[in-house]
């Protein structure tokens, strides 16, 4: 599928359409936040802030169909369903055809592996993937991980549903990292259900050869890579992280790893984000 086939196929909603003419009648480097599994694009506003304060321009287009609000979303939980890897990859790259520079891309878990996949396309100046979901060749399969995706795995009638996770199941899956009064904080304000069909394409990617949930490793195209990692991440542990890392230096660009002390899978919206920011803003400035 061409740039042009995607940019005819795929919709953008008119908030994220306002936010390309933005960015692009500001002329200042574009960077774009890709939300995972669970969460909605406002879980960056504090990270585009800081970006916008670094003299960025920042997007945070959402996934195809993604209410507005964490409340629309848990009241309407069907419009969230159906979505897969694929669609969603093509979904961003349309947003970032329109942009007149090429972005900085940034994406937390699930958004982690989109940003390896639409950079494998050539199409970032600069990526950070945090915590990202794993991708084919990706081999290691620790328990928690397996544990932090059983409440979708389990049910394969999950794969055409948006499932939400209960407080335990956000507790262990995100916020094992932080006190119990933060992790409810966290649970209410982000937490919204999330598209089944990405957990089972990535559980599967290993057997599948045409599955969505691969990335082009090698593209001479792909740009500088960080991936960054939470330490006591239970669903992408370190394991899985490196994993990925090992299959990507092996493109001629830049390609660096960082383990972040003490940080479950909320280490984008915890308390302790602004860390996790400076880190993901340095390897951005070193290259954008």
């Amino acid at each position: 599928m061409t740039m042009t086939d995607v940019q005819t196929t795929a919709t953008i909603s008119d908030h994220d359409g306002e936010q390309i003419e933005r960015a692009n009648a500001t002329g200042l480097q574009p960077v774009v936040f890709i939300h995972g599994l669970w969460l909605l694009p406002s879980s960056w506003d504090r990270w585009a802030t800081l970006f916008e304060e670094a003299g960025y321009t920042a997007l945070t287009p959402g996934w195809p169909d993604d209410p507005e609000t964490a409340s629309e979303a848990n009241a309407n939980p069907e419009v969230l369903a159906h979505k897969t890897v694929g669609q969603i990859a093509d979904h961003y790259q349309a947003a970032i055809g329109r942009l007149a520079k090429k972005p900085a891309l940034i994406g937390h878990s699930f958004g982690g592996l989109v940003t390896q996949i639409v950079a494998g396309r050539g199409l970032a100046a600069v990526s950070v993937a945090i915590d990202p979901a794993p991708f084919r060749g990706v081999l290691p399969l620790p328990i928690s991980q397996l544990r932090s995706s059983a409440p979708v795995l389990r049910n394969p009638a999950n794969r055409n549903r948006a499932v939400p996770l209960t407080f335990e199941q956000f507790r262990f899956a995100f916020a094992n990292a932080v006190g119990e009064e933060e992790a409810k904080e966290l649970y209410d304000t982000y937490a919204v259900p999330a598209p089944g069909a990405p957990l089972f394409q990535a559980a599967t990617a290993n057997l599948n050869p045409w599955t969505e949930a691969k990335v082009d490793t090698k593209s001479p195209d792909r740009g500088p890579l960080l991936i960054l990692s939470g330490e006591k991440d239970n669903t992408v542990p370190w394991a899985v992280a490196k994993a990925s890392y090992k299959r990507q230096k092996r493109n001629e660009a830049v390609t660096e790893i960082k383990q972040m002390p003490d940080r479950g899978h909320a280490l984008t919206i915890d308390s302790g984000w602004r860390e996790v920011a400076d880190a993901a803003l340095a390897f951005v400035q070193r290259f954008a």
